[in-house]
C-alpha cells in the first residue's frame, strides 16, 4: 500500500519516529518527511542515513502554517510529535497542551486539507484513566482526534489512534537507566517493585502502526496486547543479565505515577474488536443529542474489566530475561 507514496513523520528524530521511518525504508515507498523542530537532530540522522528518499522539515506542529506546508503531496502522516516526559508535563501543563492537544488539531487540520488519506495518532496508555497532565493532554488528543473523524466527509482524510504501553530501552525509559546504575555501582532505584507495566519492543510497536494504517477505519482506536512484568522482576532480571549485585533500593512512588497502567478501559472494552494481537476500539460516534450520551446506560459495561498490566499475560523471570535478551539496547550493552 506505501508503494510510489509520501510518508510524513512528525517528530520523526524521536525514538519512535526512528523506529517507523526505518521500517518504512524496507519498502518501495517513494519518499519519507522527517518534521521537527529540532535541527541537530535531524542533521545527525540526515549524516548517518545519506538515504535520497528522506527528506527534512524544519517546524513545530503548533505553527499551522509550517506543518501545512510540509504537508503538500504527503499520501500518508504518522503523527509522533509529542511532549511526554511525565515531570515535563506535571510542571509545564500548558506547554503539553499546545503541543500534544493543539499541535495534533493543527496536524489532522492540514492532513485534511492536503487531501492525506490516512494520518495514524499516536498516544499512550497514560490517556486511559488520566491521572498527570501528560496523560491528561494525550487523553484530550485522543477526544481532539475522534471529535476531528466525526466531520470529514465520506473520501476523505482517515483518522485513526495508536495507543501504546511502555516502549523498552525508549529514549527516558527505566531500562536504559537501571542498567545504568549497575554498571556504575549504584543502587538500582526502584519506586514500587509491585508496580506493573506493559513491555513492547520498539518493533511491535511500529507492527501497531502498520496494522492501523492497513485496517484502520475512521476514528479507529488500536491497542497491541503486550506482556508485563513488575518492575521489581525488571530490575532483578537487568542486574542477573549484566553480572551485578547492586543493591535494589526502593525510593517509593513518585508524583503522577500509577500502580498499572491500563491500555483499554472497561467502557472500550464493551464495544472492542478482538483481532488477534489487537484490539479495535471503533470511534464513539453518536450524534449531538446530548441524551444519548447521559440519559440511556449500558448494562454490560458494569460485567467488564479494564485491560491492564495487572491482568493481561506475567512474564516469568525466564520470560523476561529472554525478552531483555532480544532488545538491540541490551545487546549492544551487555
Amino acid at each position: 500500500m506505501f508503494k510510489n507514496k509520501t510518508l510524513l513523520i512528525t517528530g520523526g528524530t524521536g525514538s519512535f519516529g526512528n523506529a517507523v521511518l526505518n521500517r518504512f525504508l524496507e519498502t518501495d515507498i517513494k519518499e519519507i518527511r522527517i518534521f521537527s523542530r529540532d535541527e541537530k537532530k535531524q542533521d545527525d540522522m540526515r549524516t548517518q542515513l545519506k538515504n535520497p528518499k528522506v527528506k527534512f522539515y524544519i517546524g513545530d506542529v503548533r505553527n499551522y502554517d509550517s506543518i501545512a506546508r510540509a504537508m503538500v503531496g504527503v499520501d500518508y502522516v504518522f503523527h509522533a510529535a509529542a511532549l511526554k516526559q511525565v515531570p515535563s508535563c506535571e510542571f509545564f501543563p500548558i506547554e503539553a497542551a499546545k503541543t500534544n492537544v493543539f499541535g495534533t488539531q493543527n496536524t489532522i487540520d492540514a492532513a485534511v486539507a492536503a487531501g492525506v488519506d490516512k494520518i495514524i495518532c499516536l498516544s499512550t496508555d497514560k490517556a486511559a484513566y488520566p491521572i498527570n497532565a501528560m496523560g491528561i493532554s494525550k487523553a484530550l488528543m485522543e477526544k481532539v482526534a475522534v471529535a476531528a473523524s466525526r466531520n470529514i466527509p465520506e473520501g476523505g482524510t482517515t483518522v485513526c489512534l495508536t495507543r501504546y504501553g511502555n516502549v523498552m530501552a525508549s529514549r527516558g525509559s527505566v531500562i536504559p537507566l537501571f542498567l545504568k546504575q549497575i554498571k556504575e555501582g549504584l543502587p538500582i532505584t526502584v519506586t514500587d517493585p509491585k508496580m506493573t507495566r506493559f513491555l513492547m519492543s520498539l518493533e511491535d510497536a511500529v507492527d501497531l502502526v502498520l496494522f492501523a494504517y492497513e485496517h484502520g477505519n475512521q476514528g479507529d482506536l488500536f491497542v497491541n496486547k503486550a506482556p508485563a512484568s513488575t518492575i521489581g522482576d525488571l530490575a532483578e532480571a537487568l542486574r542477573e543479565l549484566a553480572g551485578g549485585d547492586n543493591e535494589i533500593k526502593v525510593i517509593g512512588t513518585r508524583h503522577g505515577e500509577k500502580l498499572y497502567e491500563t491500555l483499554c478501559t472497561r467502557e472500550e472494552m464493551q464495544k472492542a474488536s478482538d483481532m488477534g494481537d489487537f484490539y479495535r476500539i471503533p470511534a464513539d460516534n453518536r450524534d449531538l443529542n446530548y441524551s444519548r450520551y447521559f440519559s440511556q446506560g449500558e448494562v454490560n459495561i458494569s460485567e467488564k474489566e479494564d485491560y491492564h498490566s495487572h491482568n493481561t499475560e506475567q512474564l516469568s523471570m525466564d520470560e523476561l530475561k529472554e525478552t531483555l535478551m532480544n532488545l538491540q539496547f541490551i545487546q549492544d550493552n551487555l
